[in-house]
């Protein structure tokens, strides 16, 4: 038997201002989501497993690059990962911060959010801000699209259901007040908790834009990006994560809300059952902060709940 045990190991692209005293020494790059945390429970972990030996089978370590945007997860998995190592089982954690350290969340079913993106390229004529009557305004056309597209999910959603859409930038390629741009750039995202809206986003959202900017005599170009699948947590696997974490812990949580940011854990939950859970890090600043600070007192007891997992699926015999 083999389970397989997860740890992220990459940085971000952000300026360093925790002022702890084993900050970065690479500018502009730190460790602002706690990877490094993560990667010493496993590590803790595997030191553990390897000098007492108390379990029958396999413990896979996965220490996986690249989950901040870069797919990792996937291309580990795209390169046989499960079936070369006969991973059977899959686990993962990740620091929470607001959770109380050594407080540990999870809960069965989906966990954290889908995340795909759009960029929507509008196009009219440009022309001069004195004669709109002779331009096609596409800063006007694609305002309104900004609009309508936060009509979707008012409109197509179950409200007992989560679907977050969001238009982060709006350029124009004018930089001039008394000009009429001739194209306009929006870039967005599509979160959400279900599958099946997942699939039909793409669509929605090339309708919304498309038909809009017709009205207006522009033409939209809607280019889609699928990001990150929903993170869902297997029923029995959850169980075995609340078993392991009660064992190290007092405090678990095991019907914790489900959040919309994503993870590429999701893929390695796409080809095995397992499961992914919060562990809490403290009063400190959320992740991606440049001020993010991983308390180490949550290392024991990653590290803990790592090696019970493997001793309690793969008893000795």
């Amino acid at each position: 038997r083999a389970i397989g045990l997860r740890a992220d190991m990459d940085a971000l692209p952000i300026p360093e201002a925790s002022g702890v005293d084993y900050a970065s020494k690479t500018p502009g790059v730190m460790h602002a989501c706690g990877h490094d945390g993560h990667t010493s429970m496993l590590l803790g972990a595997a030191k553990y497993l390897a000098e007492t030996r108390n379990f029958d089978g396999k413990a896979v370590l996965i220490f996986q690059p690249a989950e901040e945007g870069g797919a990792g997860g996937k291309a580990m998995c795209d390169d046989g990962l499960m079936d070369g190592w006969g991973i059977q089982e899959v686990y993962g954690l990740h620091n929470m911060p607001g959770l109380p350290v050594g407080e540990f969340a999870i809960r069965p079913g989906p966990l954290m959010a889908s995340s795909d993106e759009f960029t929507i390229t509008v196009t009219g004529k440009g022309g001069h801000a004195a004669a709109p009557h002779e331009a096609i305004d596409t800063t006007l056309a694609a305002s309104q699209i900004v609009v309508s597209l936060h009509s979707i999910v008012s409109r197509n959603v179950d409200p007992i259901k989560r679907v977050v859409l969001t238009v982060g930038t709006f350029e124009t390629d004018s930089t001039a007040s008394n000009v009429i741009a001739h194209t306009a750039k929006l870039q967005g995202t599509v979160r959400t908790l279900d599958p099946e809206y997942r699939t039909q986003a793409e669509g929605w959202v090339r309708r919304v834009a498309e038909s809009t900017a017709a009205a207006f005599g522009a033409t939209a170009e809607v280019e889609w990006v699928p990001g990150y699948p929903v993170t869902i947590n297997d029923e029995n696997s959850t169980a075995h994560a609340v078993e392991a974490a009660q064992a190290v812990s007092a405090k678990v949580d095991a019907e914790t809300p489900p959040i919309m940011p994503s993870e590429d854990f999701s893929y390695m939950l796409e080809q095995r059952p397992g499961a992914y859970v919060f562990l809490g890090n403290g009063d400190t600043q959320m992740c991606h902060h440049p001020a993010y600070v991983f308390d180490d007192e949550a290392i024991p007891l990653g590290c803990s709940w790592f090696a019970e997992l493997v001793e309690r699926r793969m008893p000795a015999a």
